[in-house]
């Protein structure tokens, strides 16, 4: 077995089975997503489009490509033709651009609404008071070409495990007070997407259901 496939082997017998793993594949080669496609791994993420496009049609049309990064409205209309989630929806405009491209291909498409839990404010996402006053006015529930399934944060990089359990906590009760208000009835509202490879077990511990691993999988990014 190939270093990546025992790396991924490894990290599956750390998660548990329901929590799934987005194998983080941005900057690496065709040829690497192929060795961790060949240990059963079906579930890759990618943050930048252009880089997401390039490798697309080098690879097999089963895999399940997440879009991970901050996306920009003009490029949208480039993934959403085969995308599986997008992970990282930040704002209504981004939304409503969203459900609109996917409404001309007559598609849904998944998505995770990023909310911003860390002290860096370089980092993208929703605050929970403007993402309720969307729901409130019932603007996000209009969007029928889209399908909200939960949430998706990143804690703030520091060594302080307490800073980064605390963002992870709020993150779920993020999706917790969600779920009671607004998505009650939508079984499919069910994902924390939270943790990296530096702190994906903390995220695990307090409630992620889905986990966002490169450089334990692959080794450092290429820059």
């Amino acid at each position: 077995m190939t270093s990546i496939g025992e790396n991924i082997s490894n990290l599956k017998l750390k998660l548990p089975s329901a929590v799934k793993l987005v194998a983080v594949s941005k900057t690496k080669p065709a040829d690497d997503i192929i060795e961790a496609y060949n240990t059963g791994q079906r579930c890759f993420g990618e943050n930048r489009v252009q880089e997401l496009l390039n490798k697309k049609d080098l690879l097999p049309v089963d895999i399940e490509w997440h879009l991970i990064g901050h996306l920009q409205s003009n490029k949208v209309k480039y993934i959403v033709p085969f995308i599986t989630m997008i992970q990282s929806i930040d704002s209504y405009k981004l939304l409503v651009t969203v459900n609109s491209e996917a409404l001309k291909i007559n598609r849904v498409i998944d998505c995770l609404l990023q909310i911003h839990i860390a002290t860096e404010e370089t980092k993208f996402g929703f605050s929970m008071k403007e993402l309720c006053e969307n729901l409130q006015s019932c603007n996000i529930s209009n969007l029928r070409n889209i399908r909200i399934y939960g949430v998706m944060g990143m804690a703030t990089f520091t060594s302080d495990t307490n800073q980064v359990k605390k963002e992870f906590r709020y993150l779920r009760d993020c999706f917790q007070s969600l779920k009671e208000s607004y998505f009650k009835s939508e079984s499919y509202f069910k994902e924390i997407s939270m943790g990296m490879s530096g702190d994906y077990e903390l995220a695990v511990q307090e409630g992620s259901t889905m986990v966002r691993i490169g450089s334990l999988i692959f080794g450092e990014r290429n820059l």
